[in-house]
C-alpha cells in the first residue's frame, strides 16, 4: 500500500472507481485478510506435521478459533493499512525496525501473556498492544495453556479493528 501512495501513484487508478474512496480502503482491508486466512491455512498444517517433536494442537471450540481467525486478519489488514497510509513510502524500510520488530516481540507471539506475570508493569503495558490479544486467542483456540479469557481476547480484537480500520479510513482519505 505503501508504494501504492510513492511516485507512481498507482492507487489513483483504483479510487478513480465508481465507489466512495472509504470503499476502496475496505476492499484494501478485506484483500489482506483473505491472504492472511489464506496463508494461515497453508502455516497451520505444516506448524503440526513439520516439526521434529510432536506438537500439542487440540482446537477446544472451533468457532472461536474461527472468530479469532477473522478478527486478527480483519485486523491485521487494518494494521496495514494505517500505517501504509501514515508513512512516506521512503521510509518503509524504517518501520520494520520501528514499529514491526517491537510489536511483534512485544505481542506475546513467542510466550504466552501470563509469563509476564513476574514483570506486572510489562504485563499491563502490553496489553496496548493488538497483537498481544491475535496471539492469545490462537493460542486459546489451538492448545491447551493458560490464557487470557476468550470474551476479552474478542472484545479487544474487535475494539482495535474498529479503531484501527477508522484511523486507516482516515490516513487513506488524507492521502489519496
Amino acid at each position: 500500500l505503501s508504494q501504492e501512495f510513492g511516485v507512481t501513484r498507482e492507487i489513483d487508478d483504483r479510487v478513480m472507481t465508481p465507489l466512495p474512496i472509504e470503499a476502496v480502503a475496505i476492499e484494501k482491508i478485506i484483500f489482506s485478510a483473505m491472504q492472511s486466512i489464506i496463508a494461515a491455512c497453508a502455516v497451520f498444517p505444516m506448524a503440526y506435521y513439520l516439526p521434529s517433536t510432536h506438537v500439542l494442537a487440540h482446537v477446544s471450540s472451533w468457532p472461536f478459533l474461527i472468530a479469532v481467525m477473522v478478527l486478527s486478519s480483519l485486523l491485521a489488514g487494518a494494521l496495514g493499512l494505517t500505517i501504509g497510509t501514515a508513512v512516506n513510502p521512503k521510509q518503509i524500510g524504517l518501520i520494520f525496525g520501528v514499529v514491526v520488530m517491537p510489536i511483534t516481540f512485544l505481542g506475546c507471539v513467542y510466550y504466552p501473556w501470563a509469563a509476564l506475570g513476574p514483570i506486572k508493569w510489562m504485563q499491563r503495558g502490553v496489553l496496548i498492544n493488538p497483537i498481544v490479544y491475535m496471539s492469545e486467542g490462537l493460542r486459546a483456540g489451538i492448545t491447551p495453556l493458560a490464557h487470557m479469557p476468550e470474551w476479552l481476547v474478542l472484545t479487544m480484537l474487535s475494539f482495535f479493528l474498529v479503531l484501527l480500520t477508522w484511523l486507516g479510513l482516515k490516513g487513506f482519505q488524507r492521502r489519496v
